[in-house]
């Protein structure tokens, strides 16, 4: 992605989340806003992040699950690479906390960056999949006011789309490499670098080999199910903060178009394309207008700001830098998987976990 078009995304996240968050603060009083925020009782975060944190280690054994084809990876390795992968998405746009968990992955245990890629795709999918699974489970309770409604719909089709297709991908390895190898064939003229694509492409398509097993997708659904239950569950801990309440089917159903509203382009943290959908979902609910918005803001901010400290640790105790972000996406846009040893440190940094089994 050439900069001008990094650049024009953000612009468009940014607007997105303006947009969002005008819709938020329409109609609030925010003296009153900052009064049930004063008075909230914040004893009840510390269970809510705790089980935060529950859901997180959930993450990194799922991620850990799907890798196994590539490569087995302890738990205790992987932990610290998640949380610096969630920092990432939290603090800068366009996801770049993804490519950043791949690339630190790429380092500490020399896993390819585009295997790394196929999983963390594949863990996107299985996570829409769960929000449409708790939309669902939660409309005879809780029905989804507009216009999260036609978000729902239109998620519906792009996560199972996405399913469908890389499932299709994964079943017939032989074919679909057959099928890419004939496409860049054709397309790249230059030997060395249809050689590093089609590496890449390969790489790639080992990410995907857990879907070719009907008992390791299951394994991956139950999983990201326990992840999001258990996120809710933080909701629900926050939720007693304050002074309402409301079923935990709608917590689940706010859970979901929450998250489905933050798969669209913003700021980063989500700014807005939290708050505004959690906003009305509660309100809906018989949830003032300015108690659902001073629990949505407490709600976000114990959601960003743990993980993100956390996520700030590990990254000192682990050596990455800040322009290693950068580092990581040229990486990917290069295709330079083949020879990647150049530009990756091999060495692991001081305090960094190695240990595999």
């Amino acid at each position: 992605m050439k900069k001008w078009q990094q650049w024009l995304l953000f612009a468009v996240g940014i607007a997105v989340s303006a947009i969002f968050l005008a819709l938020a603060l329409r109609g609030l009083n925010l003296r009153e806003v900052w009064i049930d925020m004063r008075q909230a009782r914040y004893g009840w975060l510390i269970p809510g992040v705790a089980v935060y944190f529950i859901a997180v280690w959930g993450r990194t054994w799922r991620w850990h699950y799907l890798l196994r084809p590539v490569k087995r990876i302890s738990l205790k390795a992987m932990f610290p690479v998640v949380v610096i992968g969630y920092m990432g998405n939290n603090v800068y746009p366009l996801r770049a906390g993804e490519v950043i968990r791949a690339y630190v992955l790429k380092r500490n245990e020399d896993v390819s960056i585009s295997a790394s890629l196929a999983t963390i795709i594949v863990e996107r999918i299985f996570d829409g999949l769960v929000m449409l699974i708790f939309v669902f489970a939660a409309l005879p309770f809780a029905p989804i006011p507009a216009p999260f409604d036609q978000i729902v719909l239109y998620m519906t089709g792009l996560f199972f789309g996405a399913l469908l297709v890389f499932f299709l991908l994964a079943l017939r390895p032989a074919f679909t490499r057959k099928l890419y190898t004939g496409i860049f064939n054709r397309l790249i003229p230059v030997e060395a670098l249809r050689d590093k694509t089609i590496d890449l492409a390969d790489r790639f398509m080992d990410g995907l080999a857990s879907l070719r097993s009907p008992g390791d997708m299951l394994m991956i659904l139950v999983t990201s199910v326990f992840i999001w239950l258990t996120e809710t569950g933080k909701y629900w801990f926050v939720m007693h903060a304050f002074d309402f309440q409301v079923s935990f089917f709608v917590l689940m159903l706010m859970t979901a178009v929450v998250n489905l509203a933050t798969t669209l382009p913003s700021s980063p943290g989500y700014v807005g394309t939290f708050h505004e959908p959690g906003i009305e979902i509660l309100k809906v609910f018989g949830v003032p207008a300015n108690t659902a918005a001073a629990y949505t803001v407490v709600l976000h901010a114990a959601l960003w700001l743990p993980i993100t400290l956390l996520g700030g640790f590990y990254m000192i105790r682990q050596g990455v830098r800040w322009r290693d972000f950068a580092e990581a996406s040229r990486s990917v846009e290069q295709l330079n998987e083949a020879d990647h040893d150049s530009q990756v440190p091999q060495s692991a940094p001081a305090g960094s976990s190695m240990g595999t089994r």
